[in-house]
């Protein structure tokens, strides 16, 4: 049952007309039907929701990645909203790729970050941004989604979010990559303040401690 802001934000997005919406409130299979149905290759690029200590070197990473395929074939996902990884979804468009995101329902309360260069974008119902299930081995319907839909898995920095979904896709046999890359490091620091947590020692992510082979 969506609230009363994201009907609003639904009927902001609509009125907006930047993006074709598949669904306000898919389920996984729904979404992944949709991508089977565009017939290419989906390239899903994971990482950080919030900004990057160094977008352009992550934006150069995106570039380089996405280059090795093309655009005829290929068609890149992200998690829809143009914060943190969202800034690649204009050099996707730039470089002449179809662009997709998946992302919750939650996110209608947000109407305003979603990127204004996704071609579709699937809401998938859930009641959190991603990763497992509260006390269970099980991904949330948004995270499950993400990998369903997902031929190649590339992640660029990242947290516990990504860990979820990028060893899922593993599980299932499907290539994985990994580019280190650090978070914001102001907004992490008054993440962790807010929180009452040690002031981080690293800024890497939970994703390089997992991925990243030196």
């Amino acid at each position: 049952m969506k609230t009363f802001v994201q009907q609003l934000g639904r009927i902001r997005l609509q009125l907006s007309n930047k993006t074709q919406v598949i669904g306000w409130g898919m389920k996984p299979d729904e979404a992944k039907l949709f991508f089977i149905g565009q017939k290419k290759t989906v390239v899903t690029l994971f990482g950080y929701s919030s900004s990057y200590e160094d977008e352009n070197a992550m934006l150069e990473i995106v570039r380089q990645v996405i280059s090795r395929y093309s655009p005829e074939t290929t068609l890149i996902n992200i998690g829809a909203t143009r914060g943190g990884l969202g800034a690649a979804y204009p050099v996707a468009k730039s470089m002449g790729f179809t662009t997709a995101g998946i992302v919750t329902t939650i996110a209608l309360n947000y109407p305003e970050e979603i990127s204004h260069a996704v071609d579709y974008v699937c809401f998938i119902e859930d009641n959190q941004w991603g990763g497992k299930l509260p006390n269970s081995s099980e991904l949330s319907a948004t995270s499950q989604a993400m990998v369903d839909c997902s031929d190649i898995l590339i992640g660029i920095g990242g947290g516990e979010i990504c860990v979820d979904e990028m060893l899922a896709g593993r599980e299932q046999g499907k290539p994985v990559e990994f580019y280190p890359a650090e978070i914001n490091h102001v907004w992490a620091i008054r993440r962790a303040k807010r929180l009452g947590l040690p002031e981080p020692d690293t800024f890497n992510g939970a994703a390089h401690d997992v991925f990243f082979k030196r």
